[in-house]
């Protein structure tokens, strides 16, 4: 063992205990790390930082973004309500549509980023069924890691074994390479957790109670506006076609004010502002808030000839994803003052409409429009999320009081969710041909989204996780480091030299075993960057195909399911799954023992040595 060797392995064994102890945190150990490896001659600090040119950490990052896309667009999201549609009341056939619904889309996304997106979705579940967040946290997670199993592009130890395979020479994994491992992998975990969740915590988790903020079906209890919902359609016969909304006479319209149009695209369907240049046409659902009582709405429809349909009982709750509430209150320098809403043009200057007004800590009866204001006041408003937003930064005459839960869940490009499930399947699709490189397809995909507007630049650099990219390039010189100085050759002698004899499978085997147990202590992205090389050599010293030694260390290093610090993935679901150590312990450990068996059973199988 040479000198630059030795001084590698300490620089390695100080990584890990650094990553071990969360202290720097892990990117800043990586950033340590390529800065000291070039005094140990091994590599020149051009190689060092050579890997932030990898077309794979490119690829990463663009990966990161096309995800980031399916949020912001609201694909992901209409997954989970699908989600609470179909599974019903049955808590087996919730876990089991949950975990499908999570390896699917873990498949093309970030592993961390899907279990962001559906922690607040099984909360959800969680109170609407009465089903302990517990039993479903960990189901989430496990199904968020076997999703690195699926695809090659699906998590990115995948991508630097990859990386490393096709260094050596050879062509590299397929976008489905991983798939015929991964989809029994997935059944298995569905059946497993389906008897492992009795072992899960069925308590609550601290905090996970009832929201902080108010939502906006409480603003309706609140203020009795679900009775003042009304929606109508306009017929082929009635009078308001053509005409503009400032062209309608007041008086015909019974105490109804418009809150927002419902108009038939080619496709879909879009809401219109209600503007006084707005026009009205045919099969134009309007959503009306009833302020009179006793108004003879009937008379209304008939003079209008517009169709009544169905009330929801939720006053447009419904709609919350582009018409929002929000309670301002009106300060003592207001211009509001002694003024009613209707003479100071609130709606004309806001673009928003008051449907409540309370004084003191009840709201007032009758009609909030025709009450002089005065200091103290608190305004509920309806309309859209821009318009209240806008509101909230000009602070002349209301200051924002109180913002909904619903505001956190308002989807930026919701109306381009079509666009972004396209430019998916196009990425997909150009990956899976081989007609350009990935990192090639990735790019289109990204500059897709952000000409069809589900993505702009602001949001696609903050989808971004730099720090896992840093992470990754950190590490990479490692393996290059180790190759030079041969530590890479001796790892692989002392491994041979233990289980040579023993056959592929127990090769195989002893390989995914080192793998997980240092993916305890370490990133398992941080684990193939070390592994792969020795996998690898292991695979040249026997004379055997690189594939199996490659595949196995990447099934291995996704096999994170054994402590809560050995992937992001755990770490998120600790708290709203309300559990400990133990709990990893206990139920990782068993299935981790069953990928490995299944790992070692069908690697050689597909992939010959």
């Amino acid at each position: 063992m040479n000198g630059q060797l030795i001084v590698v392995l300490l620089l390695l064994v100080s990584a890990v205990v650094m990553f071990a102890a969360n202290k720097p945190r892990m990117d800043a150990v990586a950033l340590i790390m390529m800065a000291l490896l070039p005094f140990t001659g091994a590599i020149s600090i051009n190689e060092a930082i050579s890997g932030f040119a990898d077309p794979n950490i490119v690829l990463i990052a663009a990966l990161f973004v096309i995800g980031d896309g399916l949020v912001r667009t609201g694909v992901a999201q209409r997954l989970g309500d699908w989600l609470i549609a179909r599974a019903g009341s049955s808590e087996t056939k919730l876990l089991v549509l949950l975990m499908l619904v999570v390896g699917g889309l873990g498949a093309v996304m970030s592993s961390t980023g899907v279990v962001a997106i559906f922690i607040p979705i099984v909360l959800r579940i969680s109170q609407n069924t009465g089903t302990p967040a517990g039993k479903l946290m960990m189901p989430l997670s496990v199904a968020a890691l076997i999703s690195g199993m699926l695809t090659l592009v699906a998590t990115a130890p995948n991508l630097v074994v990859n990386a490393e395979l096709m260094r050596t020479g050879a062509a590299g994994f397929q976008f489905f390479s991983f798939t015929p491992f991964g989809v029994p992998v997935l059944i298995l975990g569905i059946l497993y957790m389906i008897v492992a969740r009795r072992w899960l915590s069925a308590k609550p988790a601290p905090g996970t109670g009832a929201p902080a903020l108010p939502s906006v079906r409480d603003w309706i209890e609140r203020y009795g506006l679900a009775g003042r919902e009304q929606r109508v359609m306009i017929t082929e016969r009635s009078p308001l076609i053509g005409m503009t909304m400032g062209e309608v006479d007041p008086a015909t319209t019974n105490g109804a004010r418009l809150i927002a149009i419902e108009r038939k695209t080619r496709f879909s369907s879009k809401l219109v502002k209600p503007l006084p240049s707005t026009d009205f046409r045919a099969g134009d659902i309007l959503f009306l808030d009833i302020l009179a009582p006793g108004a003879d709405l009937a008379a209304a429809r008939r003079d209008l000839a517009l169709q009544e349909l169905p009330q929801s009982g939720a006053y447009f709750a419904d709609l919350a994803q582009e018409v929002g509430m929000a309670e301002f209150v009106v300060p003592s320098t207001s211009r509001l003052i002694g003024r009613t809403v209707v003479e100071s043009k609130f709606r004309a200057t806001t673009g928003l409409s008051v449907v409540g007004l309370r004084r003191g800590q009840a709201p007032l009866g009758g009609n909030p429009l025709t009450e002089d204001l005065r200091a103290g006041d608190t305004l509920l408003v309806i309309g859209g999320w821009s318009d209240i937003r806008r509101l909230q930064r000009d602070r002349d005459d209301v200051v924002v009081f109180s913002l909904p839960a619903e505001l956190g869940e308002v989807l930026p490009a919701a109306s381009r969710a079509p666009q972004a499930v396209a430019c998916l399947l196009l990425v997909i699709g150009l990956m899976v041909s081989g007609t350009v490189a990935n990192v090639h397809a990735a790019l289109i995909g990204c500059l897709l989204m952000g000409a069809t507007g589900c993505i702009d630049l602001t949001s696609a650099y903050r989808s971004i996780h730099w720090s896992s990219l840093v992470l990754i390039v950190g590490m990479l010189p490692f393996s290059t480091a180790l190759q030079r100085t041969g530590g890479v050759d001796l790892a692989a002698d002392a491994l041979l030299a233990v289980i040579g004899g023993l056959g592929i499978h127990a090769i195989l085997a002893s390989l995914f075993i080192v793998t997980a147990v240092l993916g305890l202590f370490i990133s398992n992205t941080a684990t193939a960057v070390l592994m792969a090389p020795v996998a690898l050599a292991i695979g040249h010293d026997l004379g055997a195909s690189p594939y199996p030694f490659a595949m196995i260390v990447a099934l291995a290093a996704s096999t994170a399911f054994m402590t809560p610090v050995s992937s992001p993935v755990n770490t998120l679901v600790v708290t709203p799954g309300n559990y400990g150590f133990g709990d990893f312990v206990r139920t990782g450990s068993p299935f981790a023992v069953i990928v490995l068996i299944v790992s070692v059973l069908l690697v050689p199988l597909i992939l010959p040595p």
